[in-house]
């Protein structure tokens, strides 16, 4: 008599048991799905959350209700008073000035050159009064040419001249002595029946305090950003009454006119002050209500953005305007609410459409390579997705404001190409069962050189990444004053490389010297921005750590 097999033993050998085949293969389908899931809800969180628009209260710019003054220079793209042979055209002031007439009562300019000396007659035509500024320097030649004609200038436009200042910040540039300056204040003071006036950062009228005898009011300027410990975007508003106030008691009897004053929108933080949309909008608010209730006079710095200070003050330097620099344009609607992301739709679904492409490049990685896949490489996926997702709009605006010049265009361009394409490698490389290349493995010896042409790719956008790392590393390093925390680009590179190193180990014969240089290089970086920068900029804490991340994923890629 023939015996049947046991009933439990036929399943177990089809893979049918609870723990078999039937039930893995479910879990190897839906563990990506959730994760790709989990990776587009939280881009789509993350976006919300930054773009969120904030309601003053108040509308930051009234056109009913005109600012006092306002400082005005015409220049736009690549134009800069540093080169006195650009002259800006009467219509491109004109221009300008209309459009400033709806917002302005009054506008300041610093110079009578570049076709400056046309504003007052231009001014006159749509009802604005003019603080006539005399850019003064080194050469008293010039110097006395430039207060002849805006002696000449004051004199005929009685009616919209209000007030001749002699001098920008001479002092703070040490381009005078004090005597010096007191003479130049002197030939004008004298030949004008306006006020005259000297302008410095109101610190040195401090150290200065005789020359309040040669002016008829004290102009200082109060930028609280630039200050040598500066206060947070909502303290801002009261250091500027503060300090005006500390003059006031130096000069009694004298008007002290706050000739600039103003907060950026855009650039890099300084402890923990933050340039942004919503701090420029709110500071100004605060201190012209502040000022208004105090009676204090407040001329608004400034008018329009300046691309050309780029060159000088980075990224920060150019967006001190209340109105855009390319468009000409108010940044912000009267009365509504204020976004530090105003294209935040666009950057969101080049996020989404980034963690997309990073899933189905694994996912075709994965169907083409016979290697077990685990979920810790879906998670690696999903970690390089949602960073990806998070930042790309980001690290792409912040590209696109920060390089200025063919320089400045290669260094943030190769960065921020790198940080786009490496994840995808990456990923790639990941689901094969890839380690990383060794730099040995493509400027080495003949004898090391890979041919694989998927490692290669991935060899030369990592070495690509470091360079455009160390480069910004050594410029945080030596120039950091005007240099942008490279925060979100360095982030999306390091993620990837971190997770591809600790899950594909490559073979321990191959040499990777240079990873450990790297990898020095920029554990030392992060230690000298945390210590020069501060604990209260989170640019820089950042910044920080993604070079402690890029530094660790070449470090543990070194051979062992």
């Amino acid at each position: 008599m023939q015996l049947d097999a046991p009933t439990g033993l036929s399943p177990n050998r089809a893979g049918r048991s609870p723990g078999g085949t039937a039930t893995r293969a479910p879990l190897r389908v839906a563990a990506p799905l959730w994760l790709f899931l989990l990776s587009i809800g939280m881009i789509v969180a993350v976006w919300c959350w930054l773009a969120m628009p904030v309601s003053l209260g108040h509308a930051p710019v009234d056109l009913a209700k005109k600012l006092d003054c306002v400082s005005y220079a015409p220049f736009r793209g690549h134009q800069t008073p540093w080169n006195s042979s650009v002259i800006i055209s009467p219509d491109q002031i004109a221009e300008d000035i209309a459009d400033l007439a709806k917002i302005t009562n009054c506008i300041r300019i610093y110079s009578v050159e570049n076709g400056l000396d046309k504003v007052p007659e231009l001014a006159s035509k749509v009802g604005l009064k003019v603080i006539l500024g005399v850019w003064i320097g080194r050469d008293r030649l010039k110097n006395a040419s430039l207060i002849e004609t805006a002696v000449s200038l004051a004199n005929q436009f009685t009616d919209v001249v209000t007030a001749v200042i002699v001098g920008n910040e001479v002092l703070l540039r040490g381009e005078l002595p004090e005597a010096g300056l007191r003479e130049a204040i002197r030939s004008a003071k004298g030949r004008v029946s306006v006020p005259v006036s000297y302008a410095d950062t109101w610190d040195f009228w401090l150290r200065y305090p005789e020359l309040g005898h040669e002016v008829d009011f004290v102009t200082i300027h109060v930028l609280p950003y630039w200050e040598d410990v500066p206060p947070r975007a909502e303290h801002a508003p009261q250091h500027v009454l503060d300090a005006r106030n500390k003059v006031a008691l130096a000069f009694p009897g004298k008007e002290i006119f706050i000739g600039e004053a103003g907060w950026p929108s855009r650039g890099r933080m300084r402890d923990g002050a933050l340039p942004s949309r919503i701090n420029q909008a709110r500071f100004t608010f605060d201190l012209l209500d502040k000022a208004s209730r105090e009676n204090v006079r407040v001329n608004l710095f400034e008018a329009y953005d300046e691309p050309w200070k780029r060159q000088w003050e980075g990224t920060v330097g150019a967006h001190w305007g209340w109105l855009d620099g390319e468009s000409r344009r108010l940044k912000y609607s009267p009365g509504a609410a204020v976004s530090n992301y105003p294209f935040w739709k666009l950057q969101l679904g080049a996020g989404l459409a980034f963690s997309i492409a990073v899933f189905v490049t694994a996912l075709l990685a994965r169907l083409r390579s016979a290697a077990p896949t685990a979920l810790p490489r879906w998670l690696a996926v999903a970690a390089s997705a949602t960073v990806g997702g998070i930042l790309l709009g980001m690290s792409v605006e912040n590209a696109l404001y920060e390089s200025y010049g063919f320089a400045g265009l290669m260094r943030q361009g190769s960065l921020l190409i790198a940080a786009t394409v490496l994840p995808l490698l990456c990923m790639n490389a990941l689901m094969s069962g890839r380690a990383l290349p060794a730099f040995a493995e493509l400027i080495g010896p003949r004898e090391m050189r890979t041919r694989s042409l998927p490692t290669l790719l991935l060899g030369a956008v990592l070495l690509v990444t470091a360079l455009a790392a160390t480069e910004s590393a050594l410029g945080l390093m030596f120039d950091p004053r005007s240099r942008d925390f490279p925060f979100a680009s360095l982030t999306m590179a390091a993620v990837p490389i971190l997770v591809v190193t600790l899950l594909n180990r490559r073979k321990p014969e191959v040499c990777a010297t240079s990873e450990s240089v790297f990898a020095g290089l920029f554990a030392a970086a992060a230690v000298y921005i945390l210590l020069n920068e501060g604990i209260q900029n989170w640019q820089s804490l950042w910044t920080a750590a993604a070079f402690v991340l890029l530094g660790a994923a070449l470090w543990s890629s070194r051979d062992r």
